[in-house]
C-alpha cells in the first residue's frame, strides 16, 4: 500500500520519500510472493467498486512499466446454495451460474449436489505480488520518488509552530514533510498506539500459503494458460485457489485460517500443520483425481496479515494533534494486495487534497473504512465501523 500510495503522490508531482523498515521485497509481511488472487466476489457490496477501479489502475501502471504483472483468468465460486455470503458474491460480481463446470475444466471439480457454481469471466486474475511491487518502486522513482529501505519510522511528531510533521528513524534520523501516510502493515497498532496513545482493533495473523502437487498427466488441465479459474469453495472449510502458473507442476491451495502473533516474535510454523490437514480433506473430497495430497504440500510459505475483527480496511485521517497531516491505511486483512493501487491513490488524495474524489467518482464507498471515534475517551481508543 505504502509503495502504491509513493506512486500515486509522486504521479501528482508530489515530492516523496518512501521509506522501508526491511530490504525491498522483503518477506517479513503480507506483500511478498509469487501470486496473489484478483476478483470483485465479494459478499458485501462496498468491494467491487474499488476492486474495479483497482484493476483499471493495475493496467495502466503495466502500460506505463511496459510488462505485466498481472495475468487475467475466470473467477469461480462454489458452495451450498443455503450460503448467503456466497450468493452476496456472486450477486455483486454479476457472475453467472453454471451447470456445466465439470465439462468445462475436464471434470476436476466434485460438485456435490445443491451446491451453486458460478463463473465470473472477467472478474478474476493472479497478480504476481513481488514482481507487483518491485514494478510500483520502479514506477515511483521514475516520477521522481527517493526510496530508502532498512529504514525504520519509530516516531511521527508534530511540533507546535512548525507545519507538516517529522518523522524519526531507530537511527535516530528525522525527515520533514508537508503529509505523512503510514502503512506498516502488521505493525500498524504497535505504531499508532505510540505515536498517537490509540488503540486500533488489529491483530497480525500468521497464515501458510501452501502449494501441492498436481497428479501426473493432470499438469496442463490446472494451468492459467489453459483457462482453469481462481476459485472460492464456501463449504465447512472455506478454501481458496490460484491456477497453476508460478511453479510448474504445482497449484496453490489454502484455507483462511491464521494464528495470532507478535510481528516481532513470531514463530514462522504456527498453525501450519492443521492447516494442511484441512486443505488436504477438501482436496480429497473435491478434486481427487487431480492433486496430490500424500506427504502434504510440496510448498509452505509464512505469510503475515493483520486483521480487523470484520476484515474491513482502516483507512482515515489519523486525527487528533495531527488533524490531516497523517494519513493511515492499514488492517487488509488478508484480500487488500490486490486493491492496491486503488489504496494507494485513495491515500495520496486524501494527504494532498484532503479527500479522496478519484475513489468517489468510481463509487467506492469510503465511509466503511474509517476510525469511530467515541468522544470522552482520554486514551483515544477506536472501534471500527
Amino acid at each position: 500500500m505504502g509503495s502504491c500510495a509513493a506512486h500515486a503522490a509522486a504521479s501528482r508531482g508530489a515530492s516523496v520519500l518512501l521509506l522501508e523498515r526491511f530490504d525491498l521485497l522483503h518477506h517479513l509481511g503480507s506483500s511478498h510472493g509469487e501470486s496473489r488472487t484478483i476478483r470483485d466476489a465479494y459478499a458485501k457490496a462496498h468491494y467491487p467498486p474499488m476492486v474495479r477501479l483497482a484493476r483499471r489502475l493495475w493496467g495502466d501502471a503495466q502500460a506505463d512499466a511496459g510488462y505485466r504483472v498481472l495475468t487475467p483468468s475466470p473467477n469461480l465460486c462454489l458452495g451450498p446454495r443455503s450460503n448467503a455470503r456466497l450468493l452476496a458474491a456472486v450477486r455483486n460480481a454479476g457472475a453467472g451460474e453454471v451447470d456445466d463446470v465439470g465439462e468445462r475444466w475436464g471434470c476436476v471439480f466434485r460438485v456435490p449436489d445443491g451446491w451453486v457454481t458460478a463463473v465470473s469471466e472477467i472478474g478474476g486474475g493472479v497478480l504476481n505480488a513481488t514482481k507487483a511491487l518491485a514494478m510500483f518502486h520502479t514506477l515511483a522513482v521514475k516520477k521522481g520518488a527517493v526510496v530508502r529501505d532498512n529504514t525504520e519510522v519509530v516516531g511521527i511528531v508534530k511540533k507546535e509552530g512548525e507545519d507538516g510533521v517529522r518523522v524519526v528513524t531507530s537511527k535516530g534520523e528525522e525527515f520533514h514533510g508537508a503529509k505523512c501516510i503510514v502503512t506498516v502493515g502488521a505493525w500498524a497498532s504497535k505504531l499508532v498506539k505510540s505515536v498517537a496513545f490509540m488503540e486500533l482493533p488489529i491483530q497480525p495473523v500468521q497464515k501458510t500459503t501452501m502449494y501441492w502437487k498436481i497428479k501426473p498427466g493432470r499438469e496442463h488441465e490446472l494451468t492459467a494458460e489453459a483457462g482453469f479459474p481462481t476459485f472460492s469453495s464456501y463449504g465447512d472449510t472455506f478454501v481458496y485457489s490460484t491456477p497453476s502458473l508460478e511453479f510448474p507442476g504445482l497449484i496453490k491451495i489454502n484455507d483462511d485460517s491464521g494464528s495470532p502473533c507478535d510481528p516481532d516474535s513470531r514463530d514462522w510454523g504456527s498453525g501450519a500443520a492443521s492447516a494442511a490437514e484441512r486443505v488436504a480433506r477438501w482436496i480429497q473430497e473435491f478434486m481427487p483425481g487431480h492433486v496430490e495430497t500424500a506427504g502434504g504440500p510440496v510448498i509452505r510459505q509464512s505469510c503475515m496479515c493483520a486483521m480487523t475483527p470484520d476484515k474491513d480496511f482502516v483507512i482515515d485521517f489519523l486525527g487528533g494533534e495531527f488533524g490531516q497531516d497523517v494519513v493511515l491505511g492499514a488492517g487488509f486483512s488478508c484480500h487488500g494486495f490486490k486493491m492496491g493501487p486503488a489504496v494507494g491513490m485513495i491515500l495520496a488524495e486524501m494527504a494532498i487534497d484532503g479527500e479522496a474524489r478519484t475513489a468517489v467518482e468510481a463509487g467506492v464507498e469510503l465511509h466503511h473504512f474509517k476510525i469511530n471515534r467515541f468522544e470522552g475517551n482520554p486514551a483515544g481508543n477506536t472501534n471500527k465501523d
